[in-house]
């Protein structure tokens, strides 16, 4: 049987709300440009940030169960936005960190990119690149 993961996203002002899992909370708003108050991040924003949260997150337990020499580890996500109907239509994930072998932080990055809900949600909806960042030499 599948599991079931629920969120609750609730009204807390004009333009803003707040969404709410397990006891966290994430402030959501459109910026003052777009008719908002800027209180919080966007939900297309939200998307982005998932997607590098829940990258991270299997990331870092593959650094971690492998005790791999891997440190500062960066994520940048970048949304291809298009309109009509706006949506996003490519997602690229940049990953950097300070490591020494390549092939491995290669590899653990292949291992976050098969664990990770969103990518794996996402792969078949938008064209989802991830990419390893240049070396840098892990911290001693």
């Amino acid at each position: 049987m599948a599991d079931i993961i629920r969120v609750h996203v609730e009204q807390v002002g004009l333009t803003n709300s707040l969404g709410a899992v397990r006891g966290h909370t994430v402030p959501i708003d459109r910026p003052t440009a777009k008719g908002g108050t800027d209180q919080g991040v966007m939900g297309g924003e939200l998307i982005l940030m998932a997607v590098g949260g829940c990258f991270m997150s299997n990331l870092l337990a593959a650094v971690n169960v492998r005790e791999a020499n891997v440190s500062n580890v960066r994520i940048t996500v970048e949304g291809t936005l298009e309109s009509a109907p706006p949506r996003y239509t490519a997602i690229v994930m940049r990953v950097e960190a300070d490591y020494d072998d390549r092939e491995t932080m290669e590899k653990l990055v292949t291992i976050a990119e098969r664990g990770c809900i969103n990518t794996n949600t996402l792969k078949k909806a938008v064209d989802l690149t991830v990419e390893v960042g240049e070396r840098s030499p892990a911290a001693s």
